[in-house]
C-alpha cells in the first residue's frame, strides 16, 4: 500500500514539474488531473488495505472459534473421564 501511495505521489510531482514548461492554465490542469488520477491510486490502496485487515480479522476469528471448540471439547471428554472414575470410587467404597 505504502509503495502505491509512493509511485502516485511521485508520479504527480513528476507531472507538476513536466508542466512547469507548460501555459500556466495548461500545467495547472495537467497538475490536477495528475493529483485526481493519484489520489484515485491511493484510495485504490487504502481500500485494498482495509479489504485484507478485513479478511486477515476474519481468518483470526474463525482460529479463535475452532481453538476455543476444541479445547470445550477437550474440557467435557475429560470432566467426564472425572465423574466416571468418582462414580467408580463412591460404589467401590459402598463395598466396602
Amino acid at each position: 500500500m505504502n509503495a502505491k501511495i509512493a509511485l502516485a505521489a511521485a508520479l504527480a510531482a513528476l507531472a507538476i514539474a513536466g508542466c512547469a514548461k507548460k501555459e500556466p492554465v495548461e500545467a495547472a490542469q495537467d497538475a490536477a488531473a495528475d493529483a485526481a488520477a493519484a489520489a484515485g491510486e491511493a484510495a485504490d490502496a487504502a481500500g485494498d488495505a482495509a479489504t485484507a485487515a478485513g479478511d486477515a480479522a476474519m481468518d483470526a476469528t474463525s482460529e479463535a472459534a475452532s481453538d476455543a471448540a476444541t479445547a470445550t471439547g477437550e474440557a467435557v471428554e475429560e470432566t467426564g473421564k472425572a465423574v466416571e472414575e468418582t462414580g467408580e470410587a463412591i460404589q467401590d467404597e459402598a463395598k466396602n
